[in-house]
């Protein structure tokens, strides 16, 4: 399938890169919006076509799918735009700014017939799958503490009194969209959707979170989100149970997961061998997942994906983070 990629970011270079391993997706076309910066990446990626247009991008029979990696708040309008071009989606992650617009894209993905796909990569890892099969071996959940804490570089320029997108209400900001969905969506994966979610948020004078913990309530354990742009962790995450923990190093990319038996205090290495540029497991799911027509799997995800977003609504919702896309 032909690829075209919107944004021209180092997340955007990843995921190229990512598909060309993988040998399914075929770089076609780039937008950008200044011919300067759309030129330069498309010669940067060896792509045939670049778009400063999007209309004229959607209109194209140059790509038949699309990825899109623009501010959180472009998300929803620029993919509909697509989907109703009869392009598919890979949306990064958070993939809109609310439920009602990921309700909409789905079923405007449905009547064109084409699938939209939010990009959380954590989810489609050799070692989560591991991580996934070795939860058994922990006995009974009892609790669990999974973060994404990293201090952001933008943060300096948020302090130096700029407006950057992951710092504004405009553009659906905040550390638990960003960054607390890693582990959010481990979680949901997991476990499934909670009894109950609140969120206790440090909140700038943007209004957006800067950090925050999440308390999700399953009845019989507690897991417990952190997350934060604005300091830095260097603690494992990790999961407890009446039989044994399993730590884990980094909840976004799954590097490092170990299985500790309680009793005998041995510790297993549980990981498997993951490619360094770990984005392609996501895009041979997506891809699978088009061509073999698997409308279960792709139920899973899209179950997912509206979970975690209900949860990451809900919980700014408690705490009057508003963002401008939910007055639209």
């Amino acid at each position: 399938m032909n690829l075209g990629t919107i944004g021209t970011g180092w997340i955007v270079s990843k995921f190229i890169n990512a598909a060309k391993e993988t040998n399914l997706l075929q770089l076609s076309a780039v937008y950008s919006r200044t011919e300067e910066k759309a030129k330069q990446f498309a010669s940067d990626h060896d792509a045939d076509n670049y778009y400063t247009d999007l209309v004229e991008m959607a209109e194209s029979d140059t790509i038949d799918c699309v990825y899109i990696a623009s501010p959180n708040s472009f998300h929803y309008e620029q993919a509909i735009m697509f989907l109703k071009h009869h392009k598919h989606v890979i949306c990064e992650k958070p993939i809109f700014s609310n439920t009602a617009e990921l309700e909409e894209a789905y079923k405007v993905a449905e009547e064109n017939g084409v699938l939209l796909f939010e990009a959380i990569r954590t989810v489609h890892l050799p070692n989560f799958l591991s991580l996934k099969e070795n939860l058994t071996k922990v006995g009974s959940v009892r609790s669990s503490v999974l973060h994404r804490i990293r201090y952001s570089s933008r943060y300096d320029e948020y302090l130096n009194g700029e407006n950057p997108n992951v710092f504004s209400l405009e553009y659906s900001g905040g550390a638990l969209v960003d960054l607390g969905v890693y582990p959010l969506a481990v979680v949901i994966a997991l476990f499934g959707r909670p009894k109950t979610a609140n969120y206790y948020p440090v909140i700038l004078s943007s209004g957006i979170d800067g950090s925050g913990v999440l308390v999700l309530d399953y009845t019989d354990f507690t897991c417990v989100v952190n997350c934060s742009k604005i300091s830095t962790s260097y603690c494992n995450s990790e999961i407890h149970g009446e039989k044994g923990t399993i730590s884990i190093d980094d909840s976004g990319r799954l590097t490092n997961v170990k299985l500790t038996d309680i009793h005998s205090n041995s510790t297993t290495d549980i990981r498997t061998n993951q490619k360094e540029n770990d984005m392609v497991y996501e895009i041979e799911n997506f891809v699978g997942i088009i061509k073999e027509k698997d409308k279960d799997k792709y139920e899973v995800l899209k179950e997912l994906s509206l979970d975690v977003l209900t949860i990451t609504e809900s919980a700014r919702k408690q705490n009057g983070i508003v963002y401008s896309a939910d007055r639209e």
